[in-house]
């Protein structure tokens, strides 16, 4: 079929579909010039609401080119004095323009979109919100427009938001970033599904491209796509004050519309999870739950590198010296808290509150560069070494306990690999050497003696029912209280 419809459907489609986007571009950019606050303020002039008629046809016959030839929608969409935000999810594909395309909603974008040459356009049209990546304050910016809009009573378009941030396959719905629910207006959920028989739709961190996805979906004779509008989501004074609550129970109500899990987790762990490394993380690992309480503690993974070199000097003048919470709160330079004492109890491994500092390090260097895996190694030797640069076969199970976040592991294969000579002891330059010629001993040494192959999360579609990270379903909220599992217990 593919083969078939290359030759014959597909190029027509692509045509049409370009034709159409091209179309589009003069009334967008008529209509684009010239405005300002004051006038989009304002209700839509006679020939703007003919503008808006024109493009929602052009676009409807774009998509009608693509192969959506009927596109379902349930329930009522809101006015914009109702709910001034519509929540879409999950978000999973760049076809989840569609319902941008029906409403005219505004979205948020990167301010670099508008220099593409015709889509600049026709997104300026639709008033966006947009973030710049070099504004170091665009963050609080955005939101802050937001929030002015949310609260116009209805003189602004509505705001479409996917407040996922990233797309997923669907199978569950992560984390949401709370920008959404920060003004507490009322929202009106939006959930989109693809009932294809053969999904080419979904666009994810892995996986097909860009392009191949346009092509195997202008492949299929026919895509389906439904979008239902939920009941409106008026929150509590409680869901006002706290955003966080507020979104995750709005995903609650989504979920369960869906019929999906949620979990917990969010891209970034989901990136964690699925490194490119030669450790992968288990399964059962706390390193996800560890790099959440990083990121509540305010730090960012992706940009500690300056600070992981400054703990990671700190912890080999410590040397073996164990700290209590209150050393490991002057050490990280933070008050004690509730999330810095769950952080503490995840290593603490006897209960007897003291911790190794060289594991905390160890585990945070994963979480900052999670597919080095040799970067991590080579510092966790240094600080493990003897004055001779060697480790014991006990320092490596150490180090690789931590640096995959589990309770027990068996390394005395790799160990004896590793040490040919049988001294009992290695060096950096020997685990190095052996990796460089073993580039998969996780999966030889580790992972088939200690927990099976098939429950490294690389093939973890059966421990791992949504199929990206662990499942924290509406039916399971109450778990949450419970204990955080340890490291080692």
């Amino acid at each position: 079929q593919i083969a078939f419809m290359t030759l014959t459907l597909f190029p027509i489609r692509l045509f049409f579909a370009a034709f159409m986007m091209l179309l589009a571009w003069p009334f967008a950019f008529i209509a684009s010039m010239g405005s300002d606050e004051q006038e989009l303020e304002k209700p839509l002039s006679w020939w703007r609401r003919i503008v808006d008629v024109l493009l929602k046809a052009i676009m409807r016959m774009m998509w009608l080119a693509g192969g959506f030839h009927w596109i379902n929608v349930k329930g009522r969409r809101a006015l914009p004095a109702e709910a001034a935000i519509l929540t879409v999810a999950p978000h999973s594909s760049y076809f989840d323009a569609i319902p941008v395309t029906m409403t005219f909603a505004s979205i948020v974008m990167k301010a670099e979109s508008k220099d593409i040459p015709v889509w600049g356009t026709l997104i300026k049209y639709i008033r966006p919100v947009f973030v710049s990546r070099s504004d170091q304050d665009s963050r609080r910016k955005t939101v802050e427009e937001i929030k002015r809009r949310a609260q116009s009573d209805g003189k602004w378009p509505q705001i479409m938001i996917f407040p996922e941030g990233t797309c997923t396959n669907r199978s569950c719905l992560i984390t949401f970033k709370p920008g959404a629910f920060i003004p507490g207006v009322p929202v009106q959920p939006v959930v989109l599904r693809y009932p294809n028989k053969l999904d080419t739709i979904t666009w994810t961190w892995q996986g097909p491209g860009a392009f191949e996805i346009l092509w195997l979906t202008l492949c299929q004779f026919h895509n389906s796509v439904e979008i239902e509008f939920l009941p409106v989501y008026v929150p509590s004074e409680e869901e006002r004050k706290n955003p966080v609550l507020y979104a995750s129970n709005v995903r609650r109500v989504m979920a369960e519309a869906l019929g999906v899990p949620v979990t917990d987790y969010t891209f970034e762990d989901c990136q964690l999870a699925l490194a490119e490394g030669q450790l992968r993380l288990p399964s059962d690992t706390c390193l996800l739950e560890f790099a959440k309480l990083v990121r509540s503690l305010g730090l960012k993974p992706e940009t500690l590198e300056d600070g992981l070199d400054k703990y990671a000097a700190s912890a080999m003048k410590m040397k073996k010296e164990k700290v209590d919470l209150k050393e490991f709160s002057a050490y990280l330079e933070f008050p004690v808290s509730q999330t810095l004492e769950s952080m503490f109890a995840l290593f603490d491994e006897n209960e007897d509150g003291v911790i190794d500092i060289r594991e905390f390090v160890i585990a945070l260097s994963v979480v900052c560069k999670p597919s080095k895996t040799l970067e991590t190694i080579q510092l966790a030797f240094q600080l493990y070494q003897s004055e001779g640069g060697t480790v014991t076969e006990e320092d490596l199970a150490h180090i690789l306990k931590t640096a995959m976040g589990v309770s027990q592991i068996d390394v005395t294969h790799l160990f004896r690999a590793v040490d040919e000579e049988g001294k009992g002891k290695i060096t950096y330059d020997d685990f190095y050497t052996f990796a460089v010629l073993h580039p998969h001993f996780a999966e030889e040494y580790l992972y088939a003696d200690h927990m099976g192959a098939e429950s490294v999360l690389k093939t973890s579609s059966l421990s791992a029912p949504n199929g990206i990270c662990t499942d924290f379903s509406p039916d399971s909220s109450g778990d949450r209280r419970k204990p955080l599992q340890k490291k080692l217990n």
